[in-house]
């Protein structure tokens, strides 16, 4: 069957080949930046790349347990490698922003109070902090139930990382709605009573 050969494959596929593959364009974005190939606004361009980037993991993240539910895919072994690098991204995404778009302490801290959507998308990166310092195993088993609980934050963090895509945007775009949607969707399946729930 071809869930069985997927997850054959999952279990042959090492976690660090993910996170290769997985943080393998950041640099090259970088690079792609600082040579002036990102466009008029190479800053910008960068910023937003890591910060979809980032959002698509999270949602990644959301999916690995509907398929394995509804579909019987088993990718667990992944999710939390995914976390780490969607929170790599969401730093790079930060640190662009710090470091080559602002620049001015002042005027960092003046944006986050000031900017509903600064505000959201930092809320969400604090949200992710405790998240990522905990994605290990010496955390899983000193936490015990507490570590699950704990990582229920990923459900705000994506949804306020979908509502800071949708506040950036100028004017209408359909893409940051279908980000949103995404989310939004994904968590409503988590709300589906588990005898209504079939592995396919």
């Amino acid at each position: 069957m071809l869930v069985e050969r997927i997850n054959g494959v999952a279990r042959k596929v090492p976690n660090w080949a993910l996170y290769l593959v997985a943080l393998a364009p950041m640099p090259w974005f970088f690079y792609l930046a600082a040579t002036g190939q990102m466009g008029a606004e190479p800053i910008n361009a960068l910023e937003r790349q890591y910060g979809e980037i980032a959002l698509q993991l999270l949602i990644i993240g959301l999916v690995v347990t509907p398929l394995r539910r509804f579909a019987g895919i088993n990718l667990l072994k992944f999710r939390r490698a995914i976390g780490l690098v969607a929170f790599a991204y969401v730093a790079a995404h930060l640190a662009v922003w710090l470091f080559l778009d602002v620049q001015l302490i002042g005027q960092i801290w003046a944006d986050i109070l000031k900017r509903p959507y600064i505000t959201v998308g930092m809320a969400a990166f604090v949200l992710m902090i405790p998240l990522a310092l905990t994605s290990n195993n010496l955390s899983v088993r000193k936490l015990g139930p507490t570590w699950r609980k704990l990582h229920r934050l990923t459900y705000a963090a994506a949804l306020l990382g979908a509502v800071h895509f949708v506040m950036l945007a100028k004017g209408f775009q359909l893409e940051p709605l279908i980000y949103a949607g995404l989310v939004v969707g994904l968590l409503a399946l988590r709300q589906v009573p588990k005898q209504k729930r079939a592995v396919a």
